[in-house]
């Protein structure tokens, strides 16, 4: 963010918006820095524009013509369609709290439309390839014990539908794994989560393997330098199982996490409960999953269904 392009005031509201995303609305630092960027690019814009840095009283009478050049200098960059889209989100999300704390009226922000664009559907894996990704880590490394630690792993996100940041987020004192976990998850919105015994088994499998000793605060699944494991280095081993396999460049281990989705939902799983065992802010974000279950139901149904003629 160019701060010399950007109004104190401004700055100062954007700052306060920053801190009230984390203290109310729990974002993680990730997603305050890709704010702070957004709107800092915004600003930054609205003074090339204007001509002058812009203070909050003229940021309140922006226009629909001044939303429109952002808009389109934004996509003069190539930024695509889906990145604007979350870009103007923020900004309106901004302009919101903005309107409320000042008393403003801020239409012409609000009224910006959002561009659209071809809503990227998850990539799971089948359920029997879900399954043999799982056996085949195990065969990656001659080092029994890393293999046994990145099985246990692709368990957790397959088998309770884990984001491989919060499998690795666990510590010792979180072992043996109960039969249901609590996980704190983006934002630190905090879900309960059942534990099926296969998880469990992997787990202690590969503790009982391990070098190290299982300490409290110490990391539960460790690097093989004894400090917490990366999550590069499990994607490291599931691309040398999916060459083995033959899969797509989209089994990755997030995609063990979406197979776990559409496999609950393909065995009739409740949308809203599927939800809470992802830790899904909106029901919106779940229901991708069954766009990816109607694709292939539509998939069967056009190799199996006779046709006429």
């Amino acid at each position: 963010m160019n701060s010399a392009a950007i109004s104190p005031a401004a700055r100062d509201a954007l700052q306060d918006w920053l801190a009230r995303q984390t203290a109310l609305n729990g974002a993680s630092p990730n997603t305050i820095d890709a704010y702070a960027r957004d709107l800092g690019e915004f600003l930054s814009f609205m003074t090339m524009h204007k001509g002058a840095a812009q203070g909050l009283g003229p940021l309140m009478r922006l226009t629909v013509s001044d939303m429109r050049a952002w808009m389109a200098h934004v996509r003069g960059r190539g930024v695509a369609a889906r990145s604007l889209a979350r870009k103007l989100s923020a900004v309106k999300s901004f302009f919101r709290w903005l309107s409320e704390r000042e008393g403003a009226e801020v239409s012409a922000v609000l009224a910006a439309r959002s561009p659209k664009y071809q809503r990227k559907l998850p990539r799971p894996l089948a359920e029997d390839a879900a399954a043999t990704m799982i056996e085949t880590i195990d065969l990656q490394t001659e080092n029994q014990w890393v293999a046994s630690r990145d099985m246990a792993v692709m368990t957790l996100l397959y088998g309770c539908g884990l984001r491989i940041s919060e499998a690795l987020a666990l510590n010792g004192r979180d072992a043996p794994l109960p039969s249901v976990m609590r996980i704190v998850g983006k934002g630190g919105k905090e879900r309960v989560v059942p534990v099926i015994d296969v998880a469990r088994d992997a787990v202690e499998r590969y503790l009982a393997l391990c070098p190290w000793p299982q300490e409290a605060d110490a990391p539960l699944f460790r690097g093989v330098r004894g400090g917490r494991l990366g999550a590069r280095a499990v994607q490291k081993a599931m691309e040398r199982a999916r060459a083995q396999l033959g899969l797509p460049a989209s089994a990755t281990p997030h995609a063990m996490r979406h197979s776990f989705a559409t496999h609950l939902l393909s065995a009739g799983g409740d949308l809203r409960a599927i939800q809470e065992l992802l830790g899904h802010a909106s029901l919106s974000t779940t229901q991708a999953y069954t766009a990816v279950d109607q694709a292939r139901l539509m998939e069967v149904y056009d190799r199996a269904h006779p046709k006429a003629g």
